[in-house]
């Protein structure tokens, strides 16, 4: 089960980050698919004044959650200015965390051991493939240290999914920081935390339903971000640090492009949101302040956390406002 689980959460991950990464589906996507996240509330990209990342506020009254927008991925132990969390962190009552926690219901285990069972494969993907294709995929295994007996599976979109985990585990990339720390920090202030996790079977059965052009699109994705390398992430992340918006969005996004093609995957996305924002209004009723984490383009895509929020009339500061 240990396959299945690292399976699951490749899934569970990519279908998470995935419409905050895109921006434009791949040409082999079917027609009428609509991007979540394609467009941003282009008043809420703000630099921020203060030093370190950027932080929004949103209030109702006599309470306050601060927002800190997070990179979906960034390396690990990416060095920031913590000055601005340590003082809202000092006297919150809660701390929102957005999701990195799996869990497979009594109900849907079945399915998710069936689901996975469909994907595996006696071969390796490899020899599914030839010519250029085949000689691409092995090169791309090969700089991840990885033998072709890693990835025996049946579907493009699965071995997509182990390898980006693969490469980004091997560049030392992290789609947890800084939620990690944060939640450290918390624990040893001893204050709340909030943190969300979610049924992982209806993932993994989407995966599986996924069409083979589909699969063989994210695929591609994934290997150009593998011969790419990681520069443009870390860039990103360093813009993240110095709480450039414009900037940290700059992240490499490849195989997120197209991962909204997956079964499931808007609505999936528009669940996590409505979840952040409705655990950042509970926040709001009691009086004092609290802290949320949340992706940045999960953040401030049109429907996004923040969007949802101003809709309902509650009072939102940019980083260019906050002092």
């Amino acid at each position: 089960m240990n396959r299945c689980k690292s399976l699951m959460i490749a899934v569970v991950l990519a279908l998470a980050a995935a419409p905050a990464g895109a921006q434009v589906p791949p040409a082999s996507a079917p027609a009428g698919l609509a991007d979540p996240d394609a467009a941003l509330v282009e008043e809420l990209v703000v630099t921020a004044r203060l030093p370190g990342p950027a932080w929004w506020r949103v209030s109702d009254g006599d309470s306050t959650v601060y927002v800190l927008g997070a990179p979906s991925l960034a390396p690990k132990r990416q060095q920031w200015d913590r000055l601005q969390f340590e003082r809202r962190l000092e006297g919150a009552n809660l701390v929102i965390l957005p999701l990195s926690t799996l869990k497979v219901t009594l109900a849907g285990a079945p399915g998710a051991a069936l689901s996975y069972l469909r994907l595996k494969s006696g071969e390796p993907f490899e020899a599914r493939l030839s010519g250029t294709e085949r000689a691409r995929f092995v090169a791309a295994r090969t700089r991840v240290g990885m033998p072709a007996d890693h990835y025996k599976t049946s579907h493009p979109l699965a071995a997509g999914l182990i390898l980006i985990g693969d490469y980004r585990e091997k560049e030392n990339l992290t789609t947890t920081d800084p939620s990690k720390l944060i939640k450290l920090l918390a624990g040893q202030a001893k204050v709340k935390v909030l943190q969300r996790s979610y049924d992982v079977g209806p993932l993994l059965r989407a995966v599986a339903k996924t069409s083979e052009a589909a699969g063989e699109a994210c695929l591609g994705e994934v290997m150009d971000e593998i011969e790419a390398g990681p520069g443009r992430t870390r860039a990103a992340s360093r813009a993240w640090a110095e709480g450039d918006v414009a900037g940290a969005l700059d992240a490499e996004r490849s195989y997120e492009r197209c991962i909204a093609v997956t079964p499931g995957a808007a609505a999936f996305d528009a669940r996590v949101k409505a979840d952040m924002a409705k655990d950042i209004e509970t926040a709001l009723k009691t009086p004092g302040h609290a802290i949320a984490v949340a992706p940045l383009r999960t953040l401030l895509s049109q429907g996004g956390v923040l969007d949802r929020l101003r809709a309902k009339g509650y009072e939102i500061k940019t980083p260019g406002d906050l002092e």
